[in-house]
C-alpha cells in the first residue's frame, strides 16, 4: 500500500548503498509494494545474489511512539528467532544512521517461496499450514526476554501490565497528536483498558510476540502441498504476553479452540487456555491492534479508497472488544 513513510530512491542510489552495506552494486531493482511501512525493493546484486533492501522512513517524518526504531527490533528478532526454529530469511546486513540516506536499513535474503495472501492453498493445506504456523509460534514464544514491552522505543515496563498500559497510552497519545477519528472517546477507551489491566498480572515472564502474522508476512514454498518458507517483518514485535500472538492470524475474527493454530501450538510445547481471564487479554490485545491500524493512517497517509475497508473493519473490531471488556466483571 502507498504510503508516506516509504521512501523512493533512485536506481543510482540503490546501487550506491549496496555497495556500501555489500561491496558490490546492483543490476536490477524492483520495488515491493504490499508492505505498510518500510521502503522494501528486490535487488539484483552484480555477484548474482537476489537480496531484499529494507529501508527505514525519513528520519524528520513523525511515526507512531512505538514504531521508533522498527527496524532495530527487525534485526534483533531475526537474531533470535532463526536458532530458536523459526524459519526466515537470512540477515546479510543491518545498518543503522546510514550517513548518506539517513535512517536504518536491513538487507535480506531474497526468498523463492510466495505470501501466504497471494494464494489459495487447497483446505487440508490451509489446515496444516495454520497447524505448522502454530508450531512455529510456539517457538518463537519460547523466547524470553529481560524487560516487557517495547525496549528500541522506550515503552517498557518491569510487569506486563505496566508495559501494556504504557503501549495503549502510547497510541492513544498519538490518536490525539493526528486527531484521529476513534469509533468511542479516547478516555472511554482509555477507562475501559485500565479498568481491564488486572487480568495481565497472570503473565509472568516477557516472550517474543510476532504481533503481524498476517498472511503476507507469511511466505510458503511453491507448487502443490506448500510448507511454510518463512516468517518476515518482526518490525512490530515485542516482549509481552504469548496470547498476543494468536489476534493477527485470527484478526476481525474469533480465535476458537479447535483452530488448527491452536493445537500446531502445544504440539510445539505451547501452552494456551481458553479461561475468561485469557479471553478478557485477547480482547485487549485486539483492541490495541485496532487501535494501531486506526492511528497509523495519521503518518502515513494511506489512498482512502486502499485504507476505507480496512479503517471500517478495526473500528467495529475496537467496539466489540470494549463491549466485550466492559461486560466482564472487574478482574
Amino acid at each position: 500500500m502507498d504510503s508516506r513513510t516509504k521512501r523512493p530512491l533512485t536506481a543510482p542510489e540503490l546501487d550506491a548503498l549496496a555497495r556500501r552495506a555489500l561491496g558490490t552494486g546492483i543490476t536490477a531493482s524492483a520495488e515491493l509494494t504490499d508492505g505498510f511501512a518500510n521502503a522494501v525493493w528486490r535487488l539484483t546484486l552484480e555477484d548474482g545474489r537476489e537480496v531484499v533492501l529494507k529501508l527505514s522512513p525519513p528520519p524528520e517524518l513523525e511515526q507512531l511512539r512505538y514504531e521508533r526504531n522498527l527496524l532495530r527490533t527487525e534485526a534483533m528478532v531475526y537474531g533470535l528467532a532463526g536458532p530458536a526454529g523459526v524459519p526466515g530469511p537470512e540477515l546479510l546486513c543491518a545498518g543503522f544512521d546510514d550517513p548518506v540516506l539517513g535512517g536504518d536499513y536491513l538487507v535480506l535474503s531474497a526468498l523463492g517461496g510466495v505470501p501466504w495472501n497471494q494464494v489459495t492453498p487447497a483446505d487440508a493445506d490451509q489446515r496444516a499450514l495454520r497447524r505448522e504456523l502454530g508450531g512455529h509460534l510456539a517457538r518463537l514464544n519460547s523466547i524470553t526476554g529481560d524487560v516487557y514491552g517495547y525496549p528500541h522505543a522506550g515503552l517498557t515496563g518491569g510487569t506486563w501490565r505496566a508495559a501494556f498500559l504504557a503501549m495503549t497510552g502510547a497510541i492513544l497519545a498519538d490518536a490525539r497528536r493526528y486527531a484521529t477519528p476513534l469509533p468511542r472517546p479516547a478516555a472511554e477507551i482509555s477507562a475501559v483498558i485500565e479498568a481491564s489491566a488486572g487480568v495481565l498480572e497472570e503473565v509472568k515472564a516477557p516472550s517474543l510476540v510476532h504481533f503481524d502474522l498476517w498472511p503476507g508476512n507469511v511466505f510458503l514454498t511453491p507448487g502443490d502441498s506448500p510448507r511454510i518458507q518463512a516468517i518476515i517483518d518482526h518490525e512490530r514485535a515485542f516482549w509481552g504476553d504469548p496470547l498476543a500472538d494468536f489476534v493477527t492470524p485470527t484478526i476481525f475474527g474469533e480465535l476458537d479452540e479447535s483452530d488448527e493454530i491452536v493445537a500446531g501450538y502445544r504440539e510445539a510445547g505451547g501452552v494456551v487456555e481458553f479461561t475468561d481471564s485469557a479471553r478478557a487479554r485477547i480482547a485487549l490485545y485486539r483492541l490495541y491492534l485496532a487501535l494501531i491500524i486506526l492511528v497509523e493512517n495519521g503518518p502515513r497517509q494511506y489512498p482512502e479508497e486502499d485504507y476505507a475497508p480496512l479503517r471500517d473493519l478495526s473500528a467495529a473490531a475496537l467496539v466489540r472488544a470494549l463491549d466485550r471488556l466492559s461486560a466482564q466483571p472487574a478482574p
